[in-house]
């Protein structure tokens, strides 16, 4: 295999970096394959489309922190708050993770 020289910014890097520590959690991949076919979603159904062991408190805090650093945008709708990817590049990790034969 041929490695190819990369050769990035300081500001790039810091911001691969921030998106990466963003989203390195189990749970907050799985919230993006969530909302990756079905969008915008409210914390109980992204909850229920993860599984039993989803906590609402838990999701809000990985929602929020996802928020925070531009990863999903809300909107609120009457009492309920409905997520959405802002910026649907962030996705291309998993295409990064498929073809990385790495994770097998």
């Amino acid at each position: 295999m041929k490695l190819t020289k990369r050769k990035f910014s300081a500001n790039k890097l810091q911001g691969i970096a921030k998106i990466l520590k963003t989203i390195a959690h189990p749970v907050k991949l799985e919230i993006l394959e969530v909302l990756e076919t079905e969008e915008p979603l409210d914390v109980s159904t992204i909850c229920n489309r993860i599984g039993a062991e989803c906590e609402i408190s838990m999701m809000s805090h990985h929602l929020a922190k996802m928020k925070d650093n531009g990863i999903v945008v809300s909107e609120k709708k009457g009492k309920q708050v409905f997520y959405r990817i802002a910026d649907r590049k962030v996705l291309q990790i998993f295409d990064c993770m498929e073809k990385c034969d790495w994770f097998d």
